[in-house]
């Protein structure tokens, strides 16, 4: 679970609310919460946001949303010295028994990234080859998780920009219905001015932006731990020491995480 996810969103719809209810001379009141609540403000700036974001994606990208905000709640978890470790496990193994060796290895790994790469070393493949293909694999995965993310990118742009369409909207009809003599329909037409553009600012930046960071966020973990196998299976083709890799690839790393060596 992407626990910081849930916090975040806790910590700011909860403050902005302390912000709403709370007043330095009163103290609480949960009253003032009825000011921000207005249907005509939420049918122009979700409801068209969500409707301008359906018309920009086909059929078979939506279907398959919820699964992206499923990623982003529940991540899977890379990690990166892991990868490391079973690089240098086959690395030990090549060097003693011969890359011919690492099929056994290859065939009992779960990831199917680390699989095709020693697969490819194994039968003899040219190691710029083997690159060439890794690489491609590599830009294909980020190009689809790029995709995948676009919809909440595009909703970070799209809700402001319907809360502005709403602001001219409230001040629209507030000109309108100018009648100084009727200071109700004045302050009626001003408040869905001023709740739209709220309403855009609170969803772009507290529910659209963190969603697609937090698929961001996932996609560089993955992408990570692919480059790491892409050096390491190559290193291995190149018959580099067990050594040599792990430091290698724990260069790419931050300093923290690097193994002590004795």
């Amino acid at each position: 679970m992407n626990i910081t996810l849930i916090i975040g969103w806790v910590l700011s719809f909860g403050l902005v609310v302390f912000g709403i209810v709370f007043d330095t001379k009163k103290g609480i009141n949960f009253g003032a919460m009825s000011n921000f609540i207005e249907i005509q403000s939420l049918a122009i700036t979700v409801g068209g946001t969500i409707g301008c974001l359906v018309a920009s994606f086909p059929m078979s990208y939506l279907k398959n949303l919820g699964k992206r905000i499923g990623i982003a709640f529940k991540p899977k978890k890379y990690d990166p010295k892991k990868y490391i470790e079973q690089i240098v496990e086959y690395a030990q193994v090549a060097r003693s028994k011969g890359l011919l060796a690492l099929e056994e290895s290859a065939n009992q790994c779960t990831d199917p990234f680390m699989k095709s790469a020693l697969m490819m070393i194994v039968d003899a493949n040219d190691p710029e080859k083997v690159r060439g293909m890794l690489d491609d694999t590599i830009m294909f995965m980020c190009e689809r998780h790029e995709q995948g993310r676009a919809f909440f990118e595009k909703g970070v742009s799209i809700f402001p920009a319907f809360g502005m369409l709403g602001t001219l909207v409230g001040l629209i009809n507030m000109l309108a219905s100018l009648d100084l003599s009727n200071p109700q329909a004045l302050t009626s037409g001003m408040a869905t001015a001023l709740i739209t553009t709220f309403y855009g600012s609170l969803f772009a930046n507290v529910v659209f932006a963190p969603l697609g960071m937090a698929l961001k966020n996932s996609h560089e973990e993955e992408l990570l731990c692919m480059q790491i196998i892409e050096e390491g299976v190559l290193a291995i083709a190149g018959g580099s020491n067990p050594r040599y890799i792990q430091e290698k690839l724990e260069f790419m790393l931050p300093k923290s995480q690097h193994t002590e060596q004795k």
